[in-house]
């Protein structure tokens, strides 16, 4: 697949007062839509997000990089840091993205999935027990689950919690958040650090994400196929 076969988008969906801006990106035939959703002190432009998203179009997917604060808000947040760990606030704004998604004719009809890194995570799995209906997989990357709380309890949604081998208090706290949930899998990255900086761990990030989301939402045919054959090149 060719990164000219997609269409990419920029978008800014409603949530409440703000206004979020983010990068829509559709390939032909998506199986699924896969919304991300950023870690504390991040944005839309995140390295590491924009990595695993490309990976989940090459393999058939519709992706939705978007920024959880607005650009006064970042300002505030970049000397205060006074949002970046506001997670009802996150939360409620990935839900919006999901019923923004919803409005779209042209990905109404696809299976949703959720990415959240970091504390974006946290937002992400209380955005899926807001919307069982349309959430069908989350996938955590380094994240935060704890910070969910008693929402952990309603996350229907079959769940991925990827964490660093070398990130020992997140692994505690993912494998916590585990026994707390009703379909949850914890895979442990060896030798990873939390912003799994080292070689070839993003990429067995980008992996897993596209394994889940082709399980659980289903992909355009020869999907898999096609990040097989990028990762190798």
């Amino acid at each position: 697949m060719r990164a000219s076969d997609t269409s990419s988008t920029a978008v800014q969906i409603r949530a409440g007062a703000a206004l979020l801006d983010g990068d829509l990106t559709v390939a032909p035939g998506a199986g699924g839509l896969v919304i991300f959703a950023h870690g504390s002190g991040s944005s839309r432009f995140s390295r590491r997000n924009r990595a695993v998203a490309a990976a989940l179009v090459r393999a058939g997917f519709a992706t939705l990089l978007l920024d959880l604060l607005t650009p006064a808000e970042e300002a505030i947040d970049e000397r205060t840091r006074e949002y970046r760990f506001d997670i009802a606030r996150l939360a409620h704004r990935v839900v919006a993205a999901i019923d923004w998604a919803n409005g779209v004719p042209a990905l109404a009809s696809l299976p949703v999935a959720c990415f959240g890194a970091s504390t974006g995570a946290a937002a992400a799995l209380i955005a899926a027990a807001e919307r069982p209906d349309i959430v069908r997989a989350v996938v955590s990357r380094g994240g935060r689950p704890d910070l969910a709380g008693e929402a952990l309890a309603r996350v229907h949604a079959p769940t991925l919690l990827i964490v660093g081998g070398a990130d020992e208090p997140v692994i505690e706290l993912n494998r916590s958040a585990m026994h707390r949930m009703g379909a949850a899998q914890l895979v442990i990255v060896p030798g990873a650090t939390h912003l799994f900086e080292e070689r070839g761990a993003l990429e067995q990030v980008a992996e897993l994400a596209v394994r889940w989301c082709t399980r659980h939402l289903g992909s355009s045919p020869g999907g898999e196929k096609a990040f097989t054959r990028a990762a190798a090149s």
